[in-house]
């Protein structure tokens, strides 16, 4: 069985394909190698079952291939080996196939003794293959080897498809060549090109503009950071997390949390229908109305926001509650989701980038909670993150980390780590790349 790494057939049954075996029969190892070529009217393909290219699922799986007797209703299964045909653009390896159309005019002048239904092979080394190549005299190659390779150079080989090959061949050669050619313009072209930025900017000035492009792929995930700001609150704006009409249709849904009582809270969290880091600000909410108002807003939000993070597809009709405003489902299925097709229809998702993004508008929201401090430990056993990832996102934000000393509530203070936006803010830096993993036994 076989399958083409550059797209699919339109016409299978116009292929031919050729199999090499290891002349080596004996050899545990070699013996089973196999080589198939095919040969298309612009390409060449070959794929191999060996070597650091060889497909994993070969090994990891057994396949087999049913020929149904339509008479009988019986069917014979056979072994078989998925090969992945990659295609040749260099003229280098790929003309053996070739050489089996070229033989068919040229091995009369070779052998006297064309006549002959069999010719005698050559000495028998590296690789055979058994095809037949039916010739204008009528007689059948068979067990072409591979040595004629020592005889024919490519060039040779060239020459032999301009005089004597068939149309097919001579269109194969013709795209073979400009592709080479194409291939070398590009090549100098691109050389020349970098060579004339390197002259014009320097080898210190793509560094930095390359951890640039790093900075700003990560900038596409955060909130708006105004970095001219002269107070912490505007360097997150709140207008940038929350619309003013967005914040105003949380009045209602709030309004249950900012009238909530000591019982109902500890109901809530038997329930765990909140998360801790809500169940914690609730518990020193503002005795000022207009200021109890605004932080019962806030966490409603958050808390929504910490919920949907553990979504992984959301369907159409999702809803965080039934209080849920209209405005803020589509803003969360807008801002916070990426669409995918699947199975026919489209969804959308949280992906890894996603989720990140909704850390760093919680984050930044917390902030704005606990006068721009706030404990990352609690948000990421909210969120059910790593300590390494929601701290990579901080830091992202420009946030500066220590440990939490001493600040009560907390139940292992050396554990905690506590984030603070602070002017001026510190220079952001591109990530090392990524970690390195732990290799499995």
């Amino acid at each position: 069985a076989v399958r083409f790494a550059n797209g699919r057939l339109q016409q299978p049954d116009s292929l031919r394909f050729t199999v090499y075996r290891h002349r080596d029969s004996a050899h545990p190892r070699k013996r089973h190698r196999r080589i198939l070529v095919s040969e298309t009217e612009r390409l060449c393909y070959v794929g191999h079952n060996f070597g650091s290219q060889v497909m994993k699922c070969n090994s990891l799986c057994r396949y087999f291939v049913g020929v149904l007797d339509r008479s009988s209703g019986q069917m014979e299964v056979y072994n078989a080996e998925i090969f992945n045909m990659q295609p040749l653009l260099s003229g280098g390896r790929c003309w053996e196939s070739q050489l089996l159309g070229c033989l068919v005019l040229v091995t009369p002048a070779l052998f006297p003794w064309h006549g002959a239904r069999r010719i005698p092979s050559p000495v028998s080394v590296g690789w055979v293959h058994r095809v037949f190549v039916p010739c204008a005299d009528g007689f059948v190659l068979s067990w072409v080897h591979r040595v004629f390779q020592g005889v024919f150079c490519p060039v040779q080989m060239d020459l032999c498809i301009e005089a004597f090959g068939t149309s097919k061949q001579k269109r194969a050669l013709s795209s073979r060549r400009m592709n080479a050619v194409g291939s070398d313009i590009v090549s100098t072209a691109v050389t020349k090109a970098a060579a004339n930025i390197i002259d014009a900017k320097g080898v210190t000035g793509l560094v930095q503009d390359m951890a640039q492009d790093d900075v700003q792929n990560i900038s596409a995930f955060l909130p708006p950071c105004h970095e001219d700001a002269d107070r912490p609150e505007h360097v997150y704006r709140f207008e940038d997390i929350l619309s003013p009409a967005e914040y105003e249709a949380l009045r209602v849904p709030a309004a249950a949390l900012a009238n909530a009582t000591t019982e109902e809270l500890a109901k809530r969290a038997e329930e765990r229908s909140l998360c801790s880091f809500v169940l914690e600000e609730l518990k020193f909410l503002p005795t000022d109305e207009k200021s109890r108002d605004h932080k019962a807003r806030c966490l409603w939000f958050l808390d929504t926001l910490i919920k949907f993070s553990h979504e992984r597809v959301i369907k159409k009709k999702y809803q965080t509650g039934p209080d849920c405003p209209n405005i803020i489902s589509r803003k969360l299925m807008k801002n916070f989701t990426s669409l995918t097709y699947n199975n026919g229809s489209i969804q959308n998702l949280i992906s890894a980038s996603m989720k990140a993004k909704i850390t760093a508008y919680v984050i930044a929201l917390a902030l704005h909670i606990n006068n721009f401090q706030t404990d990352l430990t609690v948000l990421q056993n909210d969120m059910k993150l790593s300590e390494s990832r929601i701290l990579d996102i901080a830091k992202a934000l420009r946030l500066r980390v220590s440990k939490a000393k001493g600040v009560p509530g907390l139940e292992s203070d050396q554990s905690h780590k506590l984030a603070t936006l602070s002017l001026p803010l510190p220079t952001q830096k591109a990530p090392e790349g990524q970690r390195k993993r732990r290799k499995m036994n």
